[in-house]
């Protein structure tokens, strides 16, 4: 197992130049911990948090990430246009000279489909749409495609990826049919920091299931968000930890995040303490360790992208714990998990996708 820093850049107070400098400071120190990539995901009107967007948060990274591989967790599909998706992800790719990997994944918020103009019934065809005309875009000359959206006379992408034959596409997904479409179009399954260890066990067999009913290969890299901290003890750690996750997933149920769960059997409208079980990863760096092994032996995770901050209220998680939590991890929990070997970020991804 291998670790990536995933970016929070949501801060319900203060100056989002100040958090973007505090942001790359973020990805020095992990750089310098032993971390292997970063990733930033995306909200539009994420009311009540500022919210900076992944694109050029990541282009900025890049200057302070040296040889580390840089994500989207996520874009949102469904208000791109194929084309745009496509230039993005080639920029992104040439800025950081093959290591971009592209996540895309459908949103779920009522009020950016509004703002798009969007119907909720068109964003899993416009998703599907992308995941399939993408590695085509990049790989093909003279290409003739019409849809809904998109028209293409005889096309040939301008801009070769420098990774070929193109960038990676991990797919999220938090409820079963996500997973399936993740198994037919994906590179792989990006899995979300939402659910319980066991709702994700059980998608992870339904997952590995549809690669084999397709002839599908599992994939070389199994990512995983998770919502970690990590203190000199555990009393500490939830301490540092508890006000924020509280608030941040009281926000997810206004969103709507958990309608998008599995819910016969996972919900987040709970008191912290029901809601906390096997959910998030809090502790000293030896209960770390021990509940990342969980995931590791149960779902096969290789890759984890650690979210070590959260908006409260009034503040963000201080960036000065933030950033000893982010050592603790490379002192303690990195070393732990080199000695196994790690996901091979570089491998090629899936040519195609299966209908």
């Amino acid at each position: 197992m291998n670790f990536g820093l995933f970016l929070a850049a949501q801060h319900a107070h203060g100056s989002m130049a100040d958090h973007v400098d505090e942001h790359l400071e973020q990805v020095r120190a992990a750089r310098e911990a032993g971390f292997v990539s970063v990733f930033a995901g995306q909200h539009y009107l994420s009311n009540p948090y500022q919210m900076l967007h992944p694109v050029p948060l990541l282009a900025r990274v890049a200057a302070e990430a040296g040889d580390m591989h840089l994500g989207t967790g996520i874009l949102l599909a469904p208000f791109y246009h194929p084309v745009e998706i496509a230039e993005l992800a080639t920029t992104m790719d040439a800025i950081c000279r093959g290591r971009f990997i592209l996540g895309l994944g459908l949103g779920y918020r009522q009020v950016e489909n509004d703002a798009f103009g969007l119907a909720a019934e068109r964003r899993v065809p416009y998703l599907e749409e992308a995941l399939r005309l993408l590695p085509r875009l990049w790989r093909e000359r003279d290409l003739d495609y019409e849809s809904e959206r998109v028209r293409l006379r005889r096309v040939t992408f301008p801009t070769r990826p420098v990774r070929r034959p193109h960038p990676p596409i991990w797919v999220a997904a938090n409820n079963d049919p996500g997973v399936r479409r993740a198994a037919r179009l994906g590179d792989a399954w990006l899995i979300n920091p939402h659910a319980r260890l066991s709702v994700l066990a059980r998608q992870m067999d339904l997952y590995r299931r549809t690669l084999e009913a397709l002839g599908r290969p599992r994939p070389a890299v199994v990512p995983m968000i998770k919502e970690v901290y990590c203190a000199e003890t555990d009393e500490e750690a939830w301490r540092d930890a508890r006000p924020f996750l509280e608030e941040k997933y009281r926000v997810y149920v206004e969103w709507g995040q958990q309608e998008v769960l599995p819910r016969h059997e996972d919900q987040l409208d709970l008191p912290f303490e029901a809601l906390q079980g096997d959910r998030f990863i809090i502790g000293d760096p030896e209960r770390v360790i021990a509940q990342l092994e969980r995931y590791r032996v149960t779902l096969g995770v290789n890759h984890v992208l650690l979210r070590l901050q959260w908006a409260g209220r009034e503040r963000s998680l201080d960036q000065e714990k933030v950033l000893r939590c982010i050592h603790l991890i490379g002192e303690h929990v990195i070393p732990h998990f080199a000695r196994l070997g790690g996901a091979d970020l570089t491998a090629p991804p899936t040519v195609g996708a299966a209908d």
